[in-house]
């Protein structure tokens, strides 16, 4: 009996041995309650003590964490709906503070973040036109969703607010097919203009190709004719000069050509005077 008594008490004093050992693992913070008190706070990595029965340890998750925000509608300044999905990224900052505002429940801090960042969208974007939303100042809007939610979190709940990101902004089925319409129609009288402009251009090209063919085409006519006219010039220069050498050689020279051109075809006929001085070179017989 006595041995029996001796191994129980033995093993109860393992038990309670055992209890007053507890670890932290590097990915963990963990708080120490002594009858529901806080008696230690942010306890570190490692292996540690406390009063068996008497203390209970808490434990929660130290690594960045992720809430992914369901996809809200918010207005913007002009009074139009988008459909925002944004996330944020968190980590404990204060374990005493987390403790107290969450009692380590990873949900309703979750839940507590995700109320405050709703928020700090509806009012971000309520002050802004959609193209900032969208395009114009969208790293503003987060840096500034970023930094005061950061605050509000550290301050009241004791958790780090790393970043905040929008993943997706659309618009309402019914306001995108509306602004769909709208940008087919605008683009469609940017092609029309766009069209209008080429014909206007190529109208232009058109003329101004057709003057300069003109223009190029009397050039060359004036400068044929000038030509044409050095030429005659200096032709007749040249029979006048051969005429005042030998006038009668000119002459004789002169019917031979005619009598060339006008009897060159046998089929020919002619109606001419014989006395005629046409053959006055024909009739004579000597060498004058």
């Amino acid at each position: 009996m006595r041995n029996v008594v001796v191994v129980i008490v033995a093993v109860l004093l393992l038990l309670l041995a055992l209890d007053g050992v507890f670890r932290v693992h590097q990915t963990e913070r963990a708080v120490v309650l002594r009858f529901g008190a806080v008696v230690t706070s942010d306890v570190q990595p490692g292996l540690h003590f406390k009063l068996p029965i008497a203390d209970e340890v808490k434990k929660t998750d130290a690594r960045v964490l992720t809430l992914d925000s369901p996809t809200e509608t918010f207005y913007t300044l002009e009074k139009k709906p988008l459909m925002v999905d944004a996330f944020a990224k968190w980590r404990v900052a204060d374990v005493p503070k987390y403790y107290t505002a969450t009692q380590f429940d990873e949900r309703r801090a979750e839940r507590l973040l995700a109320e405050r960042m709703n928020e700090g969208l509806r009012n971000q974007i309520s002050r802004r036109a959609m193209h900032d939303v969208v395009s114009g100042q969208r790293d503003t809007l987060m840096e500034e969703l970023t930094r005061d939610l950061d605050n509000f979190m550290q301050r009241d709940v004791g958790v780090r607010v790393i970043d905040v990101r929008v993943k997706r902004i659309d618009l309402p089925a019914d306001v995108s097919s509306a602004v769909y319409d709208r940008m087919n129609s605008e683009r469609q009288i940017l092609a029309r203009q766009f069209r209008a402009t080429g014909r206007e251009r190529a109208l232009e090209i058109r003329a101004n190709a057709d003057r300069e063919v003109i223009v190029i085409a009397a050039d060359a006519y004036r400068q044929a004719e000038q030509i044409r006219g050095d030429g005659d010039a200096q032709s007749a220069a040249v029979y006048a000069n051969a005429f005042n050498q030998d006038p009668e050689f000119y002459q004789f020279y002169r019917s031979i050509n005619a009598y060339a051109s006008v009897f060159g075809n046998k089929g020919d006929l002619l109606v001419i005077d014989p006395n005629s001085e046409f053959f006055k070179y024909l009739k004579k017989s000597s060498g004058e």
